[in-house]
């Protein structure tokens, strides 16, 4: 189990790197960012209290996830982020990664707001 924790690690910080090569397709970056933001976002779909259901996105959405935006990134660009993650260039994306989630929160607050305010008035 530590092993799988530590390859889905390795693989979200590849993703991580990819979202940010220049060489990345659009929608590889953006479903790579989603899937990075998912991954570490306190919020789930089924929240992680209920027992063992809540569990079951974490196990099953992300790796699937991730899978998916594996195949849309060419393999030249994979080997690149794969190199770089084990590297050991994550180091600075524990607070890149929690800026990008706190901005994630944020847009998605201000929209959540503009769009009840929208439907109040």
């Amino acid at each position: 189990m530590r092993a799988w924790a530590q390859e889905l690690k390795a693989q979200l910080l590849t993703l991580w790197f990819a979202r940010s090569h220049p060489d990345t397709p659009w929608y590889a970056k953006a479903l790579a960012a989603g899937v990075v933001a998912y991954a570490l976002s306190p919020v789930d779909l089924i929240p992680d209290f209920i027992p063992i259901i809540g569990y079951l996105d974490d196990l099953i959405i992300v790796p699937i996830g991730i899978a998916a935006v594996l195949r849309l990134i060419p393999a030249e660009i994979l080997i690149e982020c794969r190199a770089q993650a084990q590297v050991g260039g994550g180091k600075h994306v524990g607070w890149v990664g929690a800026a990008f989630m706190v901005a994630v929160w944020l847009v998605a607050a201000t929209w959540l707001v503009l769009v009840v305010r929208a439907l109040l008035t």
